[in-house]
């Protein structure tokens, strides 16, 4: 069985709607510290880089057990963010995003016995419409604390959708991990049906 090293929600819901048995088993990484080991690596690097250790962490755990390692990043002019560790640094976030382009990175990784043995990463760009500050209050007032636990300060399927005046990209990475491409993978490895 698929084991998944994320205590993330929505990637559960995702594997669940698509019929894939799992078991979820969070990993236990220094997330920052391997991003500052990557210190000037291209976002998608850095994503990548998150998912594998991940994968690799819990496949430690899990001898023979094919692990699903995943990690999404928020670029928003150059500048890399993470989830906001208060409401008022949401706020902050929201701000600097209004009326610019997010691009959302997301990686995946699978591992097996310590190994990655497929990887897979795809961006998606989101247009933040310009943001008013009583937008910026009343959607804090609705969607805090669970949105501090997104990056990018946004649930896309809920009032996270309001945020945007176009999106390009698979739904999928939006939601925080390739799931078309992470499929494909486990039929080509036999783990779910062809």
């Amino acid at each position: 069985m698929l084991v998944l090293a994320s205590q993330s929600a929505s990637r559960k819901a995702m594997l669940e709607a698509a019929g894939v048995p799992f078991t979820p088993c969070p990993a236990h990484v220094d997330e920052r510290g391997i991003e500052a080991g990557l210190a000037g690596a291209d976002p998608d690097a850095i994503a990548l880089a998150l998912a594998q250790a991940k994968a690799l962490a819990v496949s430690a755990q899990r001898p023979g057990a094919l692990v699903l390692g995943s990690d999404s990043l928020v670029e928003v002019a150059g500048r890399r963010f993470d989830k906001p560790r208060s409401r008022a640094e949401a706020a902050e976030h929201l701000r600097f995003f209004s009326g610019q382009a997010m691009r959302l990175h997301s990686a995946v990784a699978l591992a097996r016995d310590g190994a990655i043995t497929w990887q897979h990463g795809e961006c998606a760009v989101l247009q933040v419409r310009p943001l008013s500050e009583d937008f910026i209050d009343g959607y804090l007032t609705a969607e805090w604390p669970e949105v501090g636990a997104c990056v990018g300060v946004f649930r896309i399927e809920g009032l996270g959708v309001n945020l945007f005046e176009a999106i390009t990209g698979s739904h999928f990475t939006v939601l925080g991990m390739p799931l078309l491409a992470v499929l494909a993978a486990l039929r080509e490895a036999g783990e779910i049906p062809a």
